[in-house]
């Protein structure tokens, strides 16, 4: 019994992190939605920022952490900035193409459904009836909100963008997947501190777009000065919001920590409607409160 209690109260610190993290993440992606020229350019402008920043922050870290740094730390990160870029390129482009309320869900919902399937197949997470019953929930709920048929005075170009939408959301999906669990095997199967690992990640996600980045500086000079703002704020809020998940991963499993962090697509598809004037509020709304049925059945398993 006590056992069970101390899970409990786990869980509940770790679900805590990830609902802080999902308002941080649905307030940078509205921002990043508002770049509609130079997507990867822009990747790598906040890339390198969040570089810069966590630097000093990695810095402190690796001085107070009992563990020596080791090879296997640089080897992680490498892994998680290719993914990382991947994921950044892709998101990118289909807010270019599509709409936030249907790119953002779509890539939200199928990420941890991917996420779950593989945390218990493959690594042999129990989340529990009611756990599962919760990241089906919120899945079902991002399907309701980003899925569903247009309507019938929308022009060919719409639906065409809508399509693109979809696609690049569920490619999007796909990478927050493999990061995810790639992640989660970091931190805990590999012990490699979160703020060291996000840093060291963030270094060689710069460098890796630096060639492609600086081929056009005139377009770079372009980006900060007409959208520093967007690139501060994805910039310093991605690393927060994230690190926030890495810290969930570490005391909780990947089958809770994922879908819990889809309470943002709640939050984005309410932006996307009240801020972006997007369509179909009545029924991205109603996917809502099954997002909301999910997440409060995760927090009781």
């Amino acid at each position: 019994m006590r056992g069970k209690r101390e899970r409990s109260a786990v869980n509940a610190t770790a679900l805590s992190f990830v609902v802080i993290a999902a308002v941080i993440h649905a307030g940078w992606n509205l921002a990043a939605k508002r770049i509609r020229r130079g997507g990867a350019r822009f990747v790598w402008a906040y890339y390198s920022l969040s570089a810069i920043l966590l630097v000093p922050v990695m810095a402190i870290s690796l001085a107070v952490e009992p563990q020596r740094p080791q090879w296997t730390w640089l080897f992680a990160a490498v892994v998680t900035a290719v993914f990382h870029v991947t994921y950044g390129v892709v998101l990118q482009r289909g807010y270019a193409v599509g709409d936030l309320s249907v790119v953002y869900p779509v890539a939200r919902g199928t990420g941890p459904l991917i996420s779950v399937l593989a945390a218990v197949v493959l690594l042999g997470e129990r989340p529990g009836i009611l756990g599962l019953v919760g990241a089906f929930l919120v899945i079902a709920g991002v399907l309701v909100i980003g899925t569903g048929r247009a309507p019938a005075h929308v022009g060919a170009a719409e639906r065409v963008a809508r399509r693109k939408g979809l696609l690049y959301g569920l490619l999007t999906g796909l990478t927050i997947a493999a990061y995810t669990l790639w992640d989660a095997h970091s931190v805990t199967g590999l012990g490699v501190p979160p703020i060291v690992y996000f840093g060291t990640g963030a270094i060689v996600q710069s460098l890796l777009m630096a060639p492609y980045a600086l081929k056009d500086r005139e377009e770079v000079a372009w980006l900060w000065r007409e959208h520093k703002r967007e690139v501060v704020i994805v910039g310093v809020f991605s690393p927060v919001a994230y690190l926030l998940v890495l810290y969930a991963l570490q005391i909780a499993p990947v089958s809770l920590v994922a879908p819990a962090r889809e309470l943002s697509i709640v939050l984005g598809g309410i932006a996307a409607w009240l801020v972006l004037g997007e369509a179909n509020a009545v029924r991205r709304l109603a996917g809502s409160v099954v997002v909301l049925a999910g997440i409060a059945a995760i927090a009781m398993a």
